[in-house]
């Protein structure tokens, strides 16, 4: 059993970006310890992206049926999820856990990530990648992209399903941002929150009729996903989620022969002593200025945290697109010295206040244009990268 005396703390580069255009680290003294039976452990919070506890959390191992996170995440962002996938004899015949799909069976895509989520059909995993990349090394080089887009440098996948190969590799933490930023998405959260799902079964006269494996779903009070995992090289391994009180925790575990009584505790732990606090509420006045906040802001912090946020504006030019769009500048929020987050500031009169959660800026529109550019051009580099 592991106890550590302090943590590595940080804001994942994609999770910060995506919601408060920030890209950040710190250490964050855990208090009290907690410790699991786990080889690596992370726990993060959803809407900050900020871990909260890390023991061994960059260490790159073999994660299993994990891998189906980013299978998942792609084929949803990638694929058509009315679209029939058809079954090929490599899907039909991929070992391990499985959804029991037939030769030449078609299954909407949609249909095909609640096999592979609820019951980590690994003949599912096939057929999606099959499907949604054209052929199963096409979707893999989706997966790495993917995970280079979000900036998990201890990941690489060599398949979509997570049976055990060398060089399939992944850490706690990459993980932990990877589920955060795929609960953003609103398919991927209700499928992985589902407990039972039913869908078509072409060849019986019942449905295909799946119950949930992760029995968070079951013991947990908020418990909202997400994914088991087991191989005999990587034994037990998990990455669970809950929300309480409006705020949503990822804990994970890397060979845990105690995984769910370890989840429960981590669970606990977080919502008990990093609850979110407000630090900025929307259309509040900024003390000794003419702004108000555009949006609210909150943070998780422990109890010796709070009354140590500072904040600074920073504001914008008047030729910016930031400032034709309404916003004057934005706010900068510091925990002890480090960058966590900020938000725009508005006039008090301002017409776009009521839009200050959703006004663009030069960096979404760049990121836009080059997410455009990726999606349309992903063939080609895939072509290259398969060449290689």
């Amino acid at each position: 059993m592991k106890t550590t005396h302090w943590m590595k703390g940080l804001i994942g580069a994609v999770i910060g970006c995506l919601f408060f255009g920030v890209v950040s680290a710190e250490i964050v003294r855990a208090t009290p310890d907690i410790s699991t039976h786990a080889q690596a452990t992370t726990l993060i919070d959803v809407q900050s992206g900020r871990i909260l506890y890390s023991e061994d959390g960059d260490t790159p191992m073999r994660i299993a049926s994990l891998t189906k996170i980013m299978t998942a995440i792609v084929a949803i962002e990638y694929g058509d999820l009315s679209s029939k996938a058809k079954v090929t004899k490599r899907a039909a015949g991929r070992e391990g856990s499985s959804i029991y799909l037939k030769l030449g069976e078609e299954m909407t895509l949609s249909n095909m990530l609640y096999g592979l989520m609820l019951r980590s059909g690994n003949d599912a995993a096939t057929a999606i990648a099959e499907h949604v990349g054209g052929s199963e090394a096409g979707f893999v080089y989706l997966m790495n992209e993917k995970a280079l887009e979000l900036g998990l440098l201890n990941t690489q996948f060599r398949n979509p399903h997570g049976l055990d190969e060398e060089g399939h590799i992944s850490s706690a933490n990459d993980l932990a941002i990877l589920t955060a930023y795929a609960l953003k998405n609103k398919v991927f959260a209700e499928i992985v929150k589902t407990e039972e799902k039913q869908a078509p079964n072409p060849y019986e006269k019942w449905n295909y009729s799946w119950r949930n494996k992760n029995k968070m779903l079951y013991m947990y009070e908020g418990a909202d996903g997400v994914k088991t995992g087991y191989t005999k090289k990587a034994f037990r391994c998990l990455v669970s989620s809950a929300t309480r009180n409006g705020q949503q925790l990822v804990a994970v575990t890397l060979n845990d022969g105690d995984d769910w009584q370890d989840h429960s505790k981590l669970l606990d732990w977080g919502f008990k002593h990093y609850p979110l606090s407000i630090i900025a509420k929307k259309a509040d006045s900024i003390t000794g200025s003419k702004f108000v906040y555009g949006q609210q802001y909150v943070y998780p912090l422990d109890e010796n945290e709070l009354g140590k946020i500072t904040a600074d504006i920073e504001l914008f030019d008047s030729k910016s697109v930031h400032y034709s769009l309404g916003e004057r500048g934005k706010m900068n929020f510091y925990l002890e010295g480090e960058v966590i987050g900020n938000v725009p500031i508005y006039e008090s009169n301002s017409p776009r206040l009521s839009l200050g959660e959703h006004a663009a800026s030069e960096e979404t529109f760049a990121k836009f244009k080059k997410n455009s550019k990726d999606h349309i051009s992903w063939l080609e580099r895939m072509s290259t990268w398969l060449e290689k």
